[in-house]
C-alpha cells in the first residue's frame, strides 16, 4: 500500500504541476475569478479521476504523459461540478476537500461564473492535446461532452435534486440510475480519455467502460457509508448531510452492512474486467482496492 500511496502522490504531482502552468494566474484579469478557479482547484482533492486517465494510459501499454491534458481536463469538469454542487440553490455546502467553499469565499455569483470558466477551459485542454491517429481531438471532446451533459451527469444531478425530501424515498434501482450518472460517467469518461491518449484498441476501451461503470457505483456506495461513519473533519466536508436533507443513500435503503457487501462486489467486478490488460493493470486493480478502503 505505502508504494501504491507513492505512486498516487506522483501522479497527483504531475497533474499538479500540469493544471498550475495551464490554468490563468491569478495576477491575470480578471483577478477575482481567477483566485475563486484556483481556489477551488488547489484546495487539495484527491486527484481520483486524473489518476485513473494516468493508470489507464499506462495500461493501455503507453507512457502517462500523452494523456496528462485529458487527467487536466477530467479534474477541471470535476472541480466546476463540485463548485456548483455546493451551492446554496443546490447542497448548499460550506465545506469542501477541507476548506470554505467557492461561493462562502467569493460569493455566489463569481462561484457560479469560476464553475463555468473551468468547464470550458476542460474542453480547451482536449481541443488543444496532441493527439493519436486512432483518435482525433474531435472524438476527446465528445467523450468529455457526453459525460458532462443533460444525460449523464447533469441528468444524475436533476434526479438527485428531484429525488430529495421524506417523502421521495428513492427504490435502489432509481439510486442506482442517479450514481451512474452523477459519479459514474465522469469516472468512466477519465478511464476512456486515458486509453485514447494512448491509442487504446476498442477492446481495451470497452472493457474500462465496464471498469468505470462499477468503480463509479461502488465510489458512491462507499461515500454513503462514509457519510454516516465519519466525521465532518474526517472528510473534509459536511457529515451526515444526506440523511439531513431527506437524500436517499445505499445505507438507508439497504443497510450498512449490505452496503459494505454491495461496495465488494462492485470492486471486484471492477477488477475482473481488467483481466485484458494482464499485468499493465496492476496499478488500476490497487487504485480499485484502494477505493474501496477509502476513509474519506
Amino acid at each position: 500500500m505505502s508504494d501504491l500511496k507513492a505512486y498516487i502522490a506522483a501522479r497527483r504531482e504531475e497533474v499538479d504541476k500540469a493544471l498550475e502552468e495551464a490554468l490563468p494566474g491569478e495576477n491575470i484579469s480578471p483577478a477575482t475569478l481567477h483566485k475563486a478557479m484556483r481556489h477551488s482547484m488547489f484546495a487539495g482533492g484527491k486527484r481520483l479521476r486524473p489518476v485513473l486517465a494516468l493508470a489507464a494510459a499506462e495500461a493501455c501499454g503507453g507512457d502517462f504523459s500523452p494523456a496528462l491534458p485529458a487527467a487536466c481536463a477530467v479534474e477541471c469538469l470535476h472541480t466546476y461540478s463540485l463548485i456548483h454542487d455546493d451551492l446554496p440553490c443546490m447542497d448548499d455546502d460550506d465545506f469542501r476537500r477541507g476548506v470554505p467553499t467557492c461561493h462562502k469565499v467569493f460569493g455566489e455569483d463569481i462561484a457560479v461564473l469560476a464553475g463555468d470558466a473551468l468547464q470550458a477551459f476542460a474542453f480547451e485542454l482536449l481541443a488543444n492535446m496532441d493527439t493519436p491517429q486512432r483518435y482525433p481531438a474531435a472524438q476527446f471532446v465528445s467523450e468529455l461532452a457526453g459525460a458532462a451533459g443533460s444525460l449523464r451527469l447533469v441528468k444524475g444531478q436533476v434526479l438527485d435534486m428531484e429525488g430529495e425530501g421524506e417523502e421521495k424515498q428513492l427504490t435502489v434501482d432509481e439510486l442506482r440510475e442517479i450514481h451512474e450518472n452523477k459519479t459514474g460517467a465522469l469516472l468512466t469518461a477519465s478511464l476512456r480519455l486515458g486509453a485514447m491518449a494512448a491509442n487504446g484498441s476498442a477492446q481495451q476501451l470497452d472493457a474500462l467502460t465496464i471498469v468505470g461503470h462499477s468503480l463509479g457505483l461502488a465510489f458512491q456506495v462507499i461515500d454513503d457509508i462514509l457519510d454516516v461513519t465519519q466525521s465532518s473533519e474526517q472528510l473534509g466536508k459536511s457529515a451526515g448531510k444526506d440523511e439531513a436533507s431527506g437524500k436517499s443513500t445505499y445505507p438507508a435503503l439497504l443497510g450498512l452492512d449490505a452496503s459494505k457487501v454491495e461496495a465488494d462486489r462492485l470492486t471486484k467486478e471492477a477488477i475482473d474486467a481488467l483481466d485484458v490488460f494482464g499485468d499493465k493493470a496492476a496499478r488500476l486493480r490497487e487504485i480499485a482496492g484502494f477505493m474501496l478502503e477509502r476513509t474519506h
